[in-house]
């Protein structure tokens, strides 16, 4: 496999052949929503051929696919695992966005209620541009190019001839309906856990997959993270309830019998004293497989 990150980040493998279809970028590798450190709100986009599959909107993600490369007017796909500001703050930006940069196709989202509300209310916010610029600019009205697919089930999402897309609910309290999405491309199959606790759902959607980006949360550093806010121990219970920790992936990963597992949405993702050792030295003791500490834009 060919992992690469942009910029200044050095190549940290490479075996992959020429002739792969697929790629996918973490744009973003840092759990909740405090802008801050050297890490993005989450986000992944996945290229098969020249479409592209955009999963979850963080903040900054408009920013983020511009420096991997991706033509924000490209984007045909939006997938929102849940509604929790880190994962969604940037779902209006993108509907808009790609369009001031020249969209004129229909762009398809999907994802848990109330993602109908909000693209209809991202579009309000927005009208006073949108109008202007369609009267100054010729262009088309973006609010017949949004097609909304809204499901609180699990199960197929997705099939267009490239890609099927399949969803699965996956623990996430208290919000929910919440899910992970597994991706099987004609040369790959990629699983993004989204946020969960420990879910046999996670492992029956991510059953021999090549890639699973599964969320991270190391232990001992959640005490320092904690004591930056006011509710700290409300805020603790959160996340010891609601993620998963490094010395549970281990077990999932074999269990699920990946064959890479890219960790991402680091939590904490901010903390420089954590390496990425620290972070993969639990799931050793469980999983033998590839393990990759994710980055933003990393490339595989």
């Amino acid at each position: 496999m060919t992992v690469t990150v942009d910029q200044k980040t050095p190549e940290v493998s490479a075996s992959t052949p020429a002739s792969t279809r697929t790629s996918l970028v973490l744009l973003g590798t840092k759990g909740g929503p405090r802008p801050g450190g050297e890490r993005a709100a989450p986000g992944q986009v996945i290229q098969v051929d020249d479409v592209y599959y955009l999963i979850d909107c963080g903040n900054g993600v408009c920013w983020q696919l511009a420096k991997a490369g991706v033509p924000l007017n490209k984007i045909r796909n939006i997938f929102l695992t849940h509604h929790h500001s880190d994962h969604n703050a940037d779902y209006g930006n993108v509907l808009l966005l790609s369009w001031a940069c020249g969209r004129s196709h229909i762009i398809d989202c999907y994802g848990p209620p109330p993602i109908a509300t909000m693209t209809r209310m991202a579009f309000e916010m927005n009208s006073y541009d949108i109008s202007i610029r369609i009267e100054d600019e010729g262009r088309v009205d973006p609010r017949n190019l949004a097609r909304v697919h809204e499901y609180s089930e699990p199960g197929l999402v997705l099939d267009d001839g490239k890609v099927r897309v399949t969803a699965a609910l996956v623990p996430h309290p208290p919000v929910t309906p919440n899910f992970a999405y597994r991706f099987d491309t004609p040369d790959r199959s990629i699983v993004i856990s989204g946020d969960t606790a420990p879910s046999d759902a996670l492992v029956e959607l991510a059953r021999g997959a090549d890639i699973l980006v599964h969320e991270a949360l190391y232990a001992p550093g959640i005490d320092a993270l904690a004591a930056r806010v006011p509710n700290a121990t409300t805020f603790k219970e959160h996340l010891l309830a609601s993620h998963t920790s490094t010395s549970d992936l281990g077990k999932i990963a074999t269990r699920a019998g990946v064959k890479t597992l890219v960790l991402s949405h680091l939590v904490p993702g901010d903390d420089p004293l954590i390496t990425d050792e620290m972070w993969s030295e639990d799931i050793r003791r469980d999983f033998d497989g590839e393990i990759i500490v994710g980055r933003d834009l990393m490339r595989f």
